[in-house]
């Protein structure tokens, strides 16, 4: 066990990745910058103990672990069974967790030389928890071969939904748009004068090309949208110093600007040929602005690339408006306490066959024309 990302070796934890088609949240960089910059850490609720497994001195399987002390920043939400081990006088905290910090975008998690490296990291895992005397472990939006070793193992699953666009080949938004029914091709239509109307345009900037200027105007936006709801953000402006100095080519910056001043902004990761919605924040009230800053500047800019998907994040039904359709992304639970452990697979049943009906009810709702 290793108390911080940066005690594995950046290339051999980057090589395991790539076996398993990469991601750039799980990039050794992406982990690393969570740490250092403060963001998850013991002091913020996320105890790193990563997990590796070597071989005749060559790494055959890793994975992020944090002992966690709450249940924020997983978009996996799990407060109820908390609220169930404190009313009988129960410790469910810390837990154990395999996942990405604040980021709820589905890819590898265990990451393995092969199938059976992947095995066994999933019974080591269990074996330390079982050691620790920890409440559960949980893996959060994992690949198929994640959640197929954490089954195997005897793991729980559950399944939620998030959204997602696909590029079919669109020449140009209008094409794309060109899909739609009627009903929402005019209601994109009508959002999109509204913020054209309001005098505002957009420039984007991606990569090395985002100036510490553009980021500290961002960094203005993110954070007075957490604090108008409440709460302080979660990523420090440190973060994303160290995401422009090391992975630069994996973001790309939308400005909103008008009368010649910037107004808002959303930021976008980018990894292969996937573009994935991530923050976004605003000085300014326009209508409609949220809408054209974090989906149809992207869709457009995703189109105009040849970027195969968008994914809109976690949650969201709204997204389905503007054509993002719903996936299901699953995760894999563990709890030591057997009458525990029952009544949440009991639950699970209950909530997978409400997450199938759910799923059927959004796409006889399809934004799409038929025929």
């Amino acid at each position: 066990m290793l108390a911080s990302p940066c005690d594995v070796e950046a290339d051999a934890w980057n090589a395991l990745l790539a076996l398993a088609g990469g991601s750039p949240f799980m990039r050794h960089a992406y982990l690393a910058a969570m740490h250092d910059s403060g963001s998850a850490v013991r002091d913020t609720g996320w105890t790193p103990q990563f997990l590796t497994l070597w071989r005749e001195g060559e790494l055959q399987a890793a994975c992020p672990l944090y002992l966690k002390s709450h249940s924020y920043g997983e978009y996996v939400f799990d407060w109820a069974w908390a609220n169930a081990y404190e009313q009988h006088g129960l410790r469910y905290y810390p837990k154990a967790l395999t996942a990405v910090p604040f980021t709820p975008v589905p890819g590898p998690r265990l990451l393995a030389r092969d199938a059976a490296a992947r095995a066994a990291l999933v019974r080591s895992i269990i074996a330390w928890c079982k050691q620790k005397k920890v409440s559960s472990y949980h893996l959060l939006f994992g690949t198929e071969d994640d959640i197929a070793a954490c089954a195997d193992a005897g793991l729980m699953l559950r399944h939620t939904v998030q959204f997602h666009w696909t590029n079919a080949g669109y020449p140009d938004f209008d094409a794309f748009l060109a899909t739609l029914t009627q009903e929402k091709r005019k209601k994109i239509r009508q959002e999109r004068r509204k913020v054209a109307e309001a005098g505002v345009t957009f420039r984007h900037v991606q990569g090395s090309a985002i100036a510490e200027a553009d980021w500290d105007f961002f960094y203005r936006c993110y954070e007075r949208t957490y604090r108008e709801h409440g709460n302080p953000p979660y990523l420090t402006r440190d973060f994303f110093r160290r995401m422009a100095a090391t992975m630069p080519q994996n973001w790309l910056l939308f400005v909103a600007e008008r009368k010649g001043r910037p107004i808002a902004t959303s930021l976008i990761g980018i990894g292969g040929d996937v573009a994935y919605g991530r923050y976004w924040g605003a000085l300014e009230r326009v209508d409609c602005l949220h809408f054209e800053a974090c989906y149809y500047q992207p869709l457009q800019w995703c189109i105009a690339n040849g970027y195969r998907s968008f994914e809109g994040g976690a949650q969201g039904e709204h997204k389905m408006a503007r054509a993002l359709m719903p996936v299901k992304t699953s995760s894999a639970h563990w709890l030591a306490h057997p009458a525990f452990a029952d009544a949440v697979e009991k639950f699970l049943e209950r909530e997978g066959r409400g997450v199938e009906n759910y799923v059927e009810h959004l796409e006889q709702r399809s934004p799409f024309r038929q025929g």
